[in-house]
């Protein structure tokens, strides 16, 4: 059976040639410009390379988890290593998408699956709590769907993010935002106009 490439003329494999180097290249400009390698990472200044997360960086670092626990504690699963890179690829790409699309909500609420994480998560630091202490018990995020329960922040709206009502709730917060990997090219093409 014959090589299928082999049978293209030199014009396509050529065009193929550059128009993948094309995707290549601007794959990883995008990858650079993103700053993708920092989400594999458990620092929480990491979020805030979206400037919408700023409000929700301040008041977590105001809060009383900050010294216990970061975004990535609440925020993806912890059943295996695979778990939360899968999780975080995913809800990475969602974000992704509409933050660059500027389709951003004013006031931003977690999806049914990162509900879920988050309060699974809330469930998993504060066991003994609720189960020894408070004896309270403790419900999964969907049985607080089917009104068997209430999730944990409805009673603890202020925890970590205090009250963060809107991407403006806290705009003269001060949080580490990056700086712009893409100054350089801003400014070479400044000068070709």
């Amino acid at each position: 059976m014959k090589n299928p490439f082999q049978q293209l003329s030199d014009k396509c494999k050529l065009f193929l040639f550059i128009a993948c180097g094309a995707i290549a290249g601007l794959g990883g400009y995008i990858a650079y410009a993103s700053n993708v390698v920092s989400y594999l990472t458990n620092d929480p200044s990491a979020c805030t390379n979206c400037h919408v997360m700023a409000s929700y960086y301040a008041t977590w670092s105001h809060s009383s988890h900050h010294m216990r626990a970061t975004c990535n504690d609440c925020h993806v699963p912890h059943s295996s290593v695979a778990a939360k890179y899968f999780f975080k690829a995913v809800d990475g790409l969602y974000h992704a998408s509409v933050f660059t699309a500027h389709a951003e909500p004013q006031a931003m609420r977690p999806r049914t699956a990162s509900a879920t994480v988050i309060m699974n998560n809330c469930i998993r630091c504060h066991t003994q709590l609720n189960t020894e202490f408070v004896k309270t018990g403790m419900v999964s995020y969907a049985e607080t769907q089917q009104g068997q329960g209430k999730p944990c922040w409805s009673c603890h709206s202020q925890v970590p993010h205090t009250k963060v009502s809107s991407l403006s709730s806290a705009p003269d917060a001060v949080v580490p935002l990056p700086g712009s990997k893409t100054s350089g090219l801003a400014r070479w093409l400044e000068r070709l106009h």
